[in-house]
């Protein structure tokens, strides 16, 4: 038969059907309407193979504990032969419910608390979650953006913190989430040369291989012997197929030692078969899918042209940064009007908390917009991080992240010239508080305003401004404008 969903032009409605990108995001403290991009899963639908393999195992009408056989791994080593030039054997093979239940086993696995389990920032949020979340400590050896607009693995940092906080495990993401690197295989070599020196081991989330624009997905551990020795490779057809809710993946571990461990942790966690329909969509999506996939990553590649043509001509000092692999796409603001030049940390937190603690709700990290303070009854220009009471109303502060000399659009009485920076603007008490440009950010706005600004004491304060003379600034009225 032949393959009948290629057309990924019609929208397919997804609200109302228990879908966690649209159904859930009030549950998430979202507004409903909110553009669904904190979920990586597509809106096209399933090749209809896979489909029509469910129907057919669905009308069998007995859903009993159930096991693949040879035919499954047949049809996944035949997929990774065929598109990626490895061929793992049989024994090496454990299912997991997800990629990301893998990681943490792992680290269960190949770890004692208090250990530092190594990650190259930025990064795939949850590897930094089943770290934490397990007791170990989370070491970064961070990427950085070449002249040549792409990302790179600084090995020097990276050996120097393996030796420094004696890392017995490392992530990698191969390819990367989400600065889209394609590791070469020079790359990958070198990366492996000190994990094998080091005795340090791998765990290698490959999720993204099947979408590649330019270079070639090397298999970390189909490089050397050495690396195979190291590894544990997770795969997954949940990103390429579209099916992570059938909650999926193929976690390839050569070695029979730490097979045995990894294998340990999954009969510790209570986990032992896996759904049958997740087995079997899986199996019909790398024996059958390949028609689809194609389509798909020609549609995709469509995509990423008009994002990038769209960010050339709309997002004025943006930079994309040209992606090598992955569906994702990662944005440079950092020459643009929402500069997030200043991420609030535990310091700025505690702070901010001991001020606020009355209604305290959550926190939302939240870029450049204007918003209403109900307390002081005045405008406040936002926002790299906003509190949030628990009537949703935005309380007392936020961290201005604009620049000061390119708001005329949103503030229409004041004229601040070359200060650049960040701010933040406390209205119950009428403090501009500054990150590096404080002063000069509450002298421009005291000249400007003519209020006035007073010492604070505080070394973070540019000045308090007379109370009963809350800082006004024009802008829209209401709850937060965006919250992402």
């Amino acid at each position: 038969m032949a393959e009948r969903n290629l057309d990924f032009d019609s929208v397919i409605d997804r609200r109302n059907t228990d879908c966690l990108k649209y159904d859930f995001a009030k549950q998430y403290g979202l507004p409903e309407d909110v553009l669904p991009f904190w979920v990586a899963d597509m809106d096209f639908k399933a090749s209809s193979y896979i489909e029509d393999a469910l129907v057919a195992r669905a009308r069998h009408g007995v859903f009993g504990y159930s096991d693949c056989g040879a035919h499954y791994f047949e049809a996944v080593r035949g997929w990774l032969k065929r598109h990626h030039n490895w061929e793992p054997q049989e024994a090496w093979l454990v299912k997991t419910p997800g990629i990301v239940f893998a990681l943490a086993m792992a680290v269960k696995a190949y770890t004692q608390q208090g250990d530092g389990v190594l990650i190259q920032s930025p990064v795939y949020y949850p590897f930094s979650e089943v770290i934490t979340d397990n007791g170990r400590r989370v070491v970064s050896s961070n990427l950085y953006l070449g002249e040549d607009n792409r990302y790179h693995m600084d090995f020097a940092d990276f050996e120097q913190k393996i030796v420094d906080e004696q890392i017995k495990l490392c992530f990698l993401c191969n390819p990367h989430n989400p600065v889209g690197r394609v590791w070469t295989k020079e790359e990958l070599t070198t990366f492996g040369d000190i994990c094998v020196k080091h005795n340090v081991l791998v765990v290698s989330d490959e999720i993204h291989h099947d979408f590649i624009w330019s270079g070639t997905h090397t298999v970390f551990a189909g490089i050397k012997k050495e690396y195979e020795a190291i590894s544990i490779t997770c795969t997954s057809p949940s990103k390429t197929f579209n099916i992570a809710g059938m909650q999926i993946s193929n976690i390839f571990i050569p070695d029979n030692a730490l097979r045995r461990r990894f294998r340990h942790e999954l009969g510790a966690a209570g986990t032992s078969q896996l759904s049958v329909m997740g087995l079997v969509s899986c199996e019909a999506a790398y024996r059958d899918g390949e028609e689809w996939y194609q389509a798909m990553c020609a549609y995709v590649k469509e995509n990423l042209a008009f994002a990038r043509q769209y960010v050339a001509q709309n997002l004025a000092g943006v930079t994309m940064i040209e992606p090598e692999g992955t569906y994702l796409i990662w944005l440079d603001f950092r020459g643009s009007l929402y500069h997030a030049s200043f991420v609030p940390g535990p310091e700025f937190n505690a702070l901010v908390k001991s001020w606020y603690l009355d209604g305290l709700d959550s926190e939302d990290f939240i870029m450049g917009d204007v918003y209403f303070d109900e307390d002081s009854q005045s405008y406040v220009v936002g926002a790299s991080g906003v509190l949030k009471g628990a009537n949703g109303a935005v309380r007392g502060v936020a961290a201005a992240d604009v620049y000061l000399d390119s708001i005329s659009h949103i503030v229409s009485n004041i004229q601040i010239e070359d200060t650049g920076g960040i701010f933040l603007v406390d209205t119950r008490t009428d403090t501009i508080i500054g990150h590096k440009d404080a002063a000069v950010v509450g002298k421009k706005l005291s000249e400007q305003t003519g209020q006035g600004a007073k010492p604070s004491g505080n070394p973070h304060c540019a000045g308090r401004f007379k109370s009963g003379n809350p800082l006004q600034i024009k802008g829209r009225a209401g709850r937060a404008c965006a919250q992402f």
